[in-house]
């Protein structure tokens, strides 16, 4: 089995520092205003707006709900985000409340730390699933990957996978914790296994994303498309508050992987404060409606 999975590893070609610099410096955000806000108006489209509070509770998650449905009425012009996250105690209340049109998304598996036992993982990812999630975000085993057991982290994540049933997967590599060699091979173990997106991080530790990993995961991405003809989706997560911010991984992914390839079915933005940033911006006043 390991000797297999290095074979499929060393069919990937890895990124170095200096070539992941390069890349970057080749990165332009739109500066055009008409550009701008057309990027912007995907950004917004592409977020998954999340609410993962020790102190959440059934009252802020309501009304987190009812501005999700009111949204369309408040800002006709603009579309909808892509998915409203919470934590699994959420998903039936979300599912009860939601009418609007977007994925239902939770954390499972242990989230945020993944240290606990399989059975629970799987289990706590199908009461996910049967409480409504339509998307699954766990995070990958980090002292798994440090003890290079790349075996039992491809058995954990097909698993996860099989329990979500129709459920989207997506994997957080918390790439603030790793190597860049690191967070390529983790992305390469999650798509292998059958993650459907690879995501930056958990937002629950410092550093959370950053462009030198979103360009190393999304050259595997690209890698991974060109090896095995499938296309997954990449998620930037944790510390994205700005629009400015929502603009450079937009970017990236827009320059390693297409100018087509900026949609919510391969493209997410994890975040809490920004959607209002946005708002705030294309309507050109402070908008506090999150």
């Amino acid at each position: 089995m390991e000797a297999k999975i290095k074979q499929v590893i060393s069919e990937y070609r890895l990124l170095n520092a200096e070539e992941i610099k390069e890349i970057q410096a080749d990165v332009i955000l739109p500066t055009q205003s008409e550009l701008r806000r057309k990027a912007l108006i995907d950004c917004f489209s592409c977020i998954d707006l999340t609410s993962l509070n020790t102190t959440d509770n059934e009252e802020n998650i309501s009304n987190l709900v009812e501005k999700v449905n009111s949204f369309g009425e408040s800002f006709p012009d603009f579309p909808s985000i892509a998915a409203l996250c919470v934590y699994p105690s959420f998903v039936g209340l979300v599912r009860e409340l939601l009418t609007e049109g977007i994925d239902i998304a939770s954390v499972s598996a242990g989230f945020p730390h993944a240290q606990t036992f399989m059975e629970i993982k799987i289990a706590e990812t199908s009461l996910c699933v049967m409480e409504g999630a339509s998307e699954i975000d766990i995070v990958l085993s980090i002292g798994k990957l440090r003890e290079k057991k790349y075996a039992e982290i491809i058995e954990e994540i097909q698993e996860i996978k099989h329990a979500c049933k129709d459920a989207k997967l997506k994997v957080i590599l918390e790439s603030g914790s790793l190597s860049l060699e690191e967070i390529q091979i983790a992305s390469i173990l999650s798509l292998e296994s059958g993650a459907d997106f690879i995501k930056t991080s958990t937002g629950k530790q410092q550093p959370a994303a950053t462009p030198e990993a979103a360009v190393a995961m999304c050259h595997i991405l690209a890698e991974y498309e060109r090896i095995n003809h499938k296309i997954a989706g990449f998620k930037a997560a944790g510390g994205i508050v700005e629009a400015n911010d929502a603009l450079l991984y937009y970017s990236i992914f827009k320059h390693i992987l297409g100018k087509d390839a900026i949609e919510k079915e391969r493209f997410r933005l994890g975040a809490s404060r920004l959607a209002n940033a946005i708002l705030s911006e294309l309507t050109g006043r402070a908008v506090q409606f999150f």
